[in-house]
């Protein structure tokens, strides 16, 4: 039987596995199929309960997040072999792997969406999510991360921190995350594990607290030695099929190579002084109990240290291991387990004052054509019941959920329940989107909105609904866009629901129809993106669309502070609307655009009309005076708003829309163009002809750095000067390079090129 057919006939038979449990009332069936299927001790036995909502201090919400081809897909594969998931080792190359499992990912070798997986490990739940490693897939980055506990950061122990790695860590750090690093890739005769260490406290500015290192190095590469128990790790495959699974467990002792044991107690001590530098508790341990030996100092008592750090975010574990040649990915998710937290240990203010009543976030949608949407939601408080209904705070709608399901990538086994810290699959949420706070009624809504104003006046001081509502997830603005036409007009309806769906899946991708051509036009984050979006609705939904040429989504600003004046004053029937407003518009350094009212003015108009207002300023904000691509860093400044009595808000709207039409064309144009962050590996005797390239393409070189054999040449690039650059890096280097880049920053754009591309707007419109 072939592998992949294999893999998937023991995820149902998996599957049926809890379904059965689900249906059984006693325990014996449960424990056998753990036993099966877990590699569980005979003398494990797991009540019904605990097999479908364990405990919550033995779930791990995890996410695994790299560089592009850091091995992250192949990591995950070998921690679901090892946990007894899977009966087979998948392969990225082979594309049978568990997680990849859309046509373009095993088609390409890349993770493009993230998935999730639930599988036990030594007695804990590991609700696991493989994310993307490109960066035009960053989203499913930003959306995982937000509802996970804890991550894996995994590296190529070669090549150390890469461009990726610091976009997701950054990432990371914003969810205030706690961390585990991963050096993978320890065969390559490249792998240095100080060079590794040294990029991920220089560049990532974090504390690696190294709890292993390598035995041999390249080929030679058999293990690790665990610095807490001063044990050795060793695998020794007896032929090239040997699957990783049995290892040897030795301490160390004077049989083994002096150099080795020097080395290991040197790390050890090392690791025992940082630790006691980083967590007060662990110093006074040591000084009151060990002061005359520190070698004395037991695994456990440093084990729970280094557990103290982590959560803290003082510090980060390092562990390495080669997950293609499957070795060291055991002790890995035994750090999962010690190492970072379970839900009740991660903070969330909020969700107190829902108590005991169900409270969730809505981070995932997928679409099948069966069961139509399916949601992912990520459960803080309370129990989630099939064949119930639900409140949905942000669409103040209630919906109700037929079923429910444990997500395994693309298989799902469904279950009557499942508790707070779990991550849990819907069906029957037509209305949900990513982001939205799902409730178990509005009633219990209202409860947690009073208990958030009854403590202390914090819900009093920011009112409403914000202080009950679930933050959500951080969308990035295209930088690519392009026109989609369907083969015909009879077809069009289709392509319609098809860009529906795909906006539900995946809100990075943005859809607009052009007011002059009446054009559909795609918004994406890059060539690959919008590449992948056009193959689906091709394969998912048998639309054979024509995409326009690819452009890049630039943006505008202002150049000086200007105020204005302006009225409206219209009749329409026998009601007058009138209207009039002053106010000023002035650059600033930021992202993104505010508008603000002046402290007196504040107090004086009411809430409708102050919603009025500030629509119609930020209607302003999305085209600009220049090309009507969308502004960014303008501050708007409202004095006085008066208005006739009977005037309705749109006009109110109308009436500053018009005046900061006015404002920004007098404030002077700005284009911003997007500026990426390039990082291309490479031989030496290349070096020259990229530089050259680079240079034609308005590049600014800020680094060039030796990396083994190779150089890294660091550069900045303008979107627009990279379109097809894999091609031409391809042919330049005859395929000896790599390149990654990230969005750096909007940049204002020369004068030179701004009048160029100008031109050229106005000739196509």
């Amino acid at each position: 039987m072939p592998v992949g057919a294999l893999q998937t006939l023991n995820r149902v038979i998996w599957g049926r596995c809890l379904l059965k449990a689900g249906s059984q009332s006693c325990r014996c069936d449960v424990n056998w199929h753990l036993r099966r299927f877990h590699g569980s001790p005979k003398d494990d036995i797991k009540s019904l309960r605990a097999v479908l909502n364990p405990d919550i201090s033995k779930i791990r919400n995890i996410g695994i997040m790299a560089h592009i081809d850091a091995g992250k897909t192949t990591t995950t594969e070998r921690m679901l072999y090892y946990s007894g998931y899977t009966r087979a080792l998948g392969d990225v190359d082979d594309g049978d792997t568990v997680t990849d499992f859309m046509a373009q990912e095993r088609e390409r070798g890349i993770t493009i969406q993230s998935a999730a997986v639930t599988f036990d490990w030594k007695n804990h739940r590991i609700n696991l999510i493989d994310t993307p490693g490109h960066v035009d897939f960053t989203l499913e980055v930003e959306r995982a991360l937000r509802v996970l506990d804890g991550a894996i950061a995994v590296f190529d122990a070669s090549a150390g921190v890469e461009a990726q790695t610091l976009t997701v860590w950054r990432q990371a750090e914003k969810h205030h995350i706690p961390c585990v690093c991963f050096l993978n890739k320890m065969d390559k005769p490249t792998a240095d594990l100080q060079f590794s260490i040294e990029s991920i406290r220089l560049k990532l500015k974090a504390n690696p607290v190294v709890l292993q290192f390598p035995i041999g190095s390249g080929k030679n590469f058999t293990g690790v030695v665990d610095l807490l128990t001063n044990q050795k790790l060793t695998w020794k495959p007896t032929s090239t099929r040997d699957d990783g699974r049995t290892f040897e467990v030795k301490h160390l002792d004077r049989s083994d190579d002096p150099e080795l044991l020097q080395a290991a107690k040197e790390a050890r001590a090392a690791l025992i002084e940082q630790v006691a530098d980083l967590d007060d508790k662990f110093a006074e341990l040591l000084l009151t109990n060990y002061g005359d030996n520190f070698d004395g100092v037991p695994a456990n008592l440093l084990q729970e240290a280094v557990r103290r750090v982590t959560l803290a975010r003082k510090g980060v574990p390092v562990l390495c291991g080669s997950s293609l040649k499957n070795k060291g990915v055991q002790p890995l998710l035994d750090a999962i387990t010690a190492y970072l937290p379970n839900p009740n240990e991660r903070h969330h203010d909020l969700v107190c004052w829902y108590k005991e009543d169900l409270c969730a976030l809505a981070f995932k949608v997928l679409h099948d054509k069966q069961r139509g949407p399916l949601v992912f939601l990520r459960i803080y408080s309370g129990t989630l019941k099939a064949q119930t209904a639900v409140h949905n705070i942000n669409r103040n709608s209630t919906e109700r959920m037929s079923r429910l399901l444990v997500p395994f990538a693309d298989q799902h086994v469904e279950i009557p329940s499942m508790s707070a810290g779990n991550i849990a699959l819907t069906v029957g949420l037509k209305q949900t989107v990513t982001g939205d706070t799902i409730v178990s009624s509005k009633a219990s809504a209202a409860a947690a909105l009073r208990r958030a104003q009854n403590d202390g006046g914090v819900g009093k001081k920011r009112g409403g609904q914000a202080d009950i509502i679930l933050s959500g997830v951080e969308v990035p603005d295209p930088v690519f866009f392009c026109t989609i036409e369907p083969p015909t007009m009879a077809k069009q309806a289709d392509l319609e629901f098809a860009l529906n769906c795909l906006q539900r899946e995946d809100p990075s991708l943005k859809v607009r129809v052009d007011p002059d051509s009446g054009q559909t036009v795609l918004c994406g984050m890059g060539e690959l993106h919008i590449e992948v979006l056009h193959d689906r609705i091709r394969r998912e939904y048998g639309i054979e669309t024509q995409l326009g040429p690819l452009q890049v989504a630039y943006r505008e600003t202002i150049l000086q502070q200007v105020s204005t004046t302006d009225t409206l004053d219209r009749t329409v029937g026998s009601r007058r609307h009138a209207a009039s407003v002053n106010l000023t518009v002035r650059p600033v350094d930021m992202a993104s655009c505010e508008v603000a009212f002046t402290e007196e003015l504040q107090e004086q108009i009411s809430a409708e009309i102050k919603e009025a207002v500030e629509n119609g300023v930020q209607s302003s904000y999305l085209q600009g005076p220049l090309l009507g691509y969308p502004m960014k860093g303008v501050s708007t400044l409202i004095h006085s708003i008066s208005v006739e009595p009977g005037t309705s808000p749109a006009m109110v709207s109308a009436c500053v829309s018009r005046c900061m039409l006015k404002a920004l064309r007098l404030a002077g144009g700005q284009v911003l163009e997007p500026v990426m962050s390039l990082e291309v590996t490479l031989g030496e005797e290349h070096l020259s002809s990229v530089l050259g390239d680079l240079a034609q393409r308005r590049g600014t070189v800020r680094d060039i750095q030796t990396r083994h054999d190779n150089k890294v040449l660091l550069a900045t690039v303008p979107l627009a000067e990279m379109m097809g650059y894999s091609t031409v890096l391809r042919t330049v280097t005859s395929g000896n390079a790599t390149f990654s880049m990230e969005l750096d920053a909007y940049e204002a754009m020369n004068p030179q090129e701004q009048s160029a591309l100008l031109k050229r707007m106005s000739g196509l419109m």
